[in-house]
């Protein structure tokens, strides 16, 4: 019996990431997914089991990423709350001056018809669930809105979050370098209201 061809399962993950972040979880065909993670199909089978396994396991490494370090800026620093999230934003912005129209895996995740699987959904809105909360650590750490209700600071968490998944929607969609700058800066301007220095 031939064994099984060793690779490297990091670097597998990689891969595997790579392609459902080129063309979504649906249409990540397992040719797409072999070439990608440089894996033959029985060594993929006997490590993951099938496609949803893999893609748990790529939204976990995804999780790691990106989805902490964006958690991590809205939660500490030493500036202005206000500030980390435009940073966040800017973000945004940066990555699609710089060439990068992929958008965010986690929130192509949430607007694809994966999300309909109560697995893959779970894992999404848990992950948006960190994001929508550090939004409101930004918030209650900022100097307009520390004082202010905590259910508005829920809500403009909220709304933060849906502008956010929107955005990097907008963006795997081939939007505009110029929408989506004047998107994050319209944002910025209902954070601070009108008039607002920033």
């Amino acid at each position: 019996m031939a064994r099984p061809r060793e690779f490297d399962p990091d670097q597998a993950l990689t891969g595997a990431m790579n392609v459902f972040w080129e063309h979504g979880y649906d249409a990540a065909s397992l040719p797409f997914l072999l070439d990608g993670m440089g894996l033959t199909r029985g060594s993929f089978y006997k490590a993951y089991t099938d496609k949803k396994s893999l893609f748990l396991k790529v939204l976990e490494r995804y999780e790691i990423e990106a989805v902490t370090p964006a958690v991590a800026l809205l939660m500490s620093g030493n500036e202005d709350g206000l500030d980390r999230i435009d940073k966040v934003f800017e973000g945004v912005t940066r990555v699609v001056a710089d060439g990068d129209q992929r958008g965010c895996l986690l929130c192509s995740a949430a607007a694809g018809p994966a999300a309909v699987d109560a697995d893959i959904s779970e894992r999404v809105h848990m992950q948006l669930r960190k994001m929508k909360d550090a939004f409101g650590v930004a918030l209650s750490q900022s100097a307009q809105y520390q004082t202010r209700d905590p259910d508005l600071r829920q809500q403009m968490a909220s709304m933060l979050l849906t502008q956010y998944v929107g955005l990097r929607i907008l963006v795997r969609s081939n939007g505009s370098l110029a929408t989506i700058q004047n998107a994050a800066s319209a944002l910025r301007d209902v954070l601070r209201g009108p008039g607002a220095v920033h």
